[in-house]
């Protein structure tokens, strides 16, 4: 195999579309970096296992040799993509977006070589079009074509109200790769629409056409939403070592290939071998613990690692209550919370909806005992220990 083939080879690895590969090739072959753009609007502090899937390809475009544009969105995050919404996102303000902007630059760099990525806010650009300049940008799509975008005609034909200034997003993210003059942009499957704009934008503006690489949405750790903090079944990268194993172990045998060969670095020669292994008999858990210890290394180091494997075993195997587990104390009123609401003032669930759906299936525990009155309300002035699940405690004085 040729060094051109394996470097798309290595490219294609886990994606969903690229387009077009004929002239990703004619680009590879020129033998100049490339400009490879990745643009994130930070609309939440924290990144999850899901926003590293597209990043990780980014990587093995680092490791080819190539220059990442890693582009944060201060500017397009505060009009809100629409990309999925079937209703008018609230727009951030300029503060939100630069506190969040903070944690992503921390956050990226455990994947991503420093050296090689260049860090750009589109505000840069964005911020000097002013009105004339995005009037003139306005007139180089039509309403229909932006309309044929999926949430868009779907919104349209439900009379669901579309903003004017949500039809500008893709405008304004198609434009960044004009200002950049990106090689090769990534993105996820439901951002085709977006970078398809970019290319020809491009085009219209006498730049050569970037190509698009999309890859695959990840499913959290349900197995059939796409991972969302709102949802409650994502994995964050910034979360505690114990609390990331603890997630991708209880993953199911099916959905863990699914993990595996979209965020493992392992080489796909060393993930064939592991499924023989399984096939023909081994145990999907041993995957899971390789798997596991390579997450939480990448993002906490191959002590936190080994840490949080011991203690894995421990906990699952002895029934031993975690080594550390956030201590509260709350101010409780004389009348009492029933459980539902304490679970959600302690954070172990992001609602008192998924709380009375955890008790329902016995997955609540105070003291080591299963709840399951969800109007129970513990008595003021002691100290529970309460889980939520196999991997959620908290040790709460009601005081």
């Amino acid at each position: 195999m040729s060094p051109l083939e394996q470097a798309i080879q290595t490219i294609r690895r886990g994606c969903d579309e690229l387009i077009v590969e004929g002239e990703l090739a004619k680009k590879l072959a020129s033998g100049r970096k490339l400009r490879v753009k990745l643009g994130l609007d930070p609309t939440a502090p924290d990144l999850h296992l899901g926003h590293t899937v597209v990043i990780n390809k980014l990587r093995h475009f680092q490791e080819l040799g190539h220059q990442v544009q890693f582009l944060i969105g201060d500017f397009t995050g505060m009009i809100g993509d629409p990309t999925g919404k079937n209703q008018t996102r609230p727009p951030l303000s300029r503060e939100q977006i630069l506190a969040n902007a903070r944690t992503y630059r921390e956050q990226v760099f455990k994947i991503l070589d420093p050296d090689r990525t260049e860090i750009l806010f589109n505000s840069e650009w964005c911020d000097k079009l002013g009105a004339e300049g995005m009037i003139r940008l306005a007139s180089r799509y039509t309403v229909a074509r932006l309309l044929e975008r999926d949430d868009f005609s779907k919104r349209f034909r439900s009379n669901q109200p579309i903003a004017v200034h949500e039809l500008l997003y893709p405008l304004m993210q198609g434009y960044d790769s004009v200002a950049m003059k990106s090689d090769v942009e990534l993105g996820g499957t439901d951002q085709k629409f977006n970078l398809l704009v970019g290319r020809e934008l491009q085009k219209d503006a006498g730049q050569e056409p970037q190509v698009i690489l999309t890859m695959p949405l990840l499913e959290g750790l349900d197995g059939r939403e796409k991972m969302s903090k709102s949802l409650g079944n994502y994995v964050g990268i910034a979360e505690p070592p114990q609390e990331i194993f603890g997630k991708l172990m209880s993953v199911s045998d099916t959905l863990m290939w699914r993990y595996v060969e979209l965020l493992s670095f392992a080489p796909l020669s060393a993930v064939a071998a592991w499924k023989t292994e399984v096939e023909a008999g081994g145990n999907p858990r041993d995957v899971k613990v390789r798997f596991a210890a390579e997450i939480v290394a990448r993002f906490h180091g191959a002590e936190a690692a080994r840490r949080a494997q011991e203690e894995f075993e421990r906990r699952f195997r002895d029934g031993v209550l975690p080594e550390e587990m956030p201590e509260v104390r709350l101010s409780y009123p004389d009348t009492g919370l029933p459980i539902t609401q304490l679970l959600k003032q302690l954070d172990l669930v992001p609602s008192t909806t998924e709380a009375n759906r955890l008790i329902e299936q016995g997955g609540v525990k105070v003291d080591g005992d299963r709840v399951s009155d969800r109007a129970l309300k513990l008595a003021k002035g002691g100290t529970y220990v309460v889980q939520v699940g196999k991997r959620k405690f908290a040790r709460v004085t009601l005081a």
